[in-house]
């Protein structure tokens, strides 16, 4: 998995350039072999500039990693996210993995194969599925 790839030579890839490899709805660019589908923006000019302003903002000291167990994540890539030489980091998941210390169960996506869209009501008391994680928290525990 891309994603994977990426986070654990992070530093690497940021120094590589963002090759256009096709743009149907959105620009989708390449750094080096990881594929990175730029969903919000309209051009790759505009991706490689927000991606540079972006990169040049990294505290590599002080770094959180967010996963969903989404397109196509197997157990595997589950294990290997787990892996990652990361203290701040989390996949949200749509059954439990209690042998995995990152993995984060977000009930409501049991009989589906990955968990939904995360800012998704839940229920009609304008609770969205990421409420169950406490980001506050999270990112507090980092101090």
């Amino acid at each position: 998995m891309d994603f994977i790839k990426f986070v654990g030579d992070m530093k690497n890839y940021i120094g590589k350039e963002i090759e256009l490899i096709s743009h149907d709805e959105y620009p989708i660019g390449q750094l080096g072999d990881v594929v990175i589908h730029f969903v919000h923006f309209d051009s790759i000019e505009d991706a490689r500039e927000k991606w540079k302003e972006r990169s040049a903002r990294i505290n590599y000291d002080n770094i959180f990693i967010m996963m969903t167990d989404r397109d196509g994540c197997t157990d595997a890539d589950i294990e290997a996210f787990d892996k990652l030489p990361f203290k701040n980091k989390v996949i949200f998941t749509h059954k439990n993995y209690p042998q995995y210390k990152s993995a984060f169960y977000i009930k409501g996506f049991d009989n589906q194969p990955h968990v939904g869209l995360l800012y998704s009501y839940k229920n009609i008391f304008g609770k969205r599925y990421y409420d169950a994680f406490d980001y506050v928290k999270w990112f507090n525990s980092s101090n």
